[in-house]
């Protein structure tokens, strides 16, 4: 088995499930994955997507639940800790961010975040960015983005970072029965296993309408990251 691959025993241990739950869910169909005699193969690559899938479809308690096996599995591989708060610093946050249209909004998103010298290669963002979005909108009902490549791309960028704007107005960037879009985290992460872990907070951090409004209402990126670090502390 390759090393990019997972079999039933190593899926369950990540899942938290047993083997039997893991071949019985890839039996219906619930799981991606590929048998090969008797033996079920699941790619690493098709489950994070996978998994990315589930964090879009979860509600909080389930979005908890996906936090828990996340964290869990980076505290088994010994990966540093990781908060929202640590990743977005003042210099990534664009407030107001001028862009009126879903193109102009990547290439600005990009383009700022470039000029910090955190990313090094705007073109190859973008052009990611894009076909991720062709692929499925990032957009939520709660007027929210979480812009990303559909892999991570570690040798554009100098580590893992988050980078926020704001508009001035929603516009229509996907969303849900035509719901407007006006607040845009572009997530760029050096692993499927961070970019798993940031989408999941960050989701968690967003399904807080106190915390939206109130981000809504300042112009201010430093008190933007206090608010957002105090709200993370708040989830359990």
């Amino acid at each position: 088995m390759s090393e990019n691959d997972f079999d039933a025993e190593s899926l369950a241990t990540f899942l938290h499930l047993t083997p039997d739950q893991v071949r019985k869910m890839a039996n219906r169909g619930k799981l991606p994955g590929r048998r090969i005699n008797d033996r079920w193969i699941f790619s690493k690559a098709e489950i994070h997507h996978w998994f990315e899938d589930k964090i879009g479809l979860s509600d909080a308690d389930e979005l908890k639940e996906v936090e828990r096996v996340l964290y869990t599995d980076a505290k088994r591989q010994q990966a540093p800790e990781l908060t929202i708060a640590g990743l977005l610093e003042p210099e990534l946050i664009h407030v107001p961010l001028l862009a009126r249209t879903k193109s102009s909004v990547i290439e600005k998103m990009c383009e700022l975040t470039a000029n910090t010298g955190r990313l090094w290669d705007p073109a190859k963002m973008k052009e990611a960015i894009r076909a991720r979005e062709q692929l499925h909108p990032t957009a939520l009902e709660n007027g929210v983005a979480l812009l990303h490549p559909r892999r991570p791309m570690p040798s554009v960028m100098e580590s893992s970072f988050i980078s926020l704007g704001i508009t001035t107005s929603g516009i229509p960037f996907g969303g849900p029965r035509g719901t407007l879009t006006d607040v845009f985290f572009l997530i760029c992460s050096e692993s499927e296993a961070t970019h798993l872990r940031i989408l999941a907070r960050i989701s968690r951090l967003v399904g807080q309408p106190e915390l939206l409004d109130k981000i809504r209402e300042t112009d201010s990126a430093t008190e933007i990251c206090e608010l957002i670090k105090d709200a993370g502390e708040l989830l359990s």
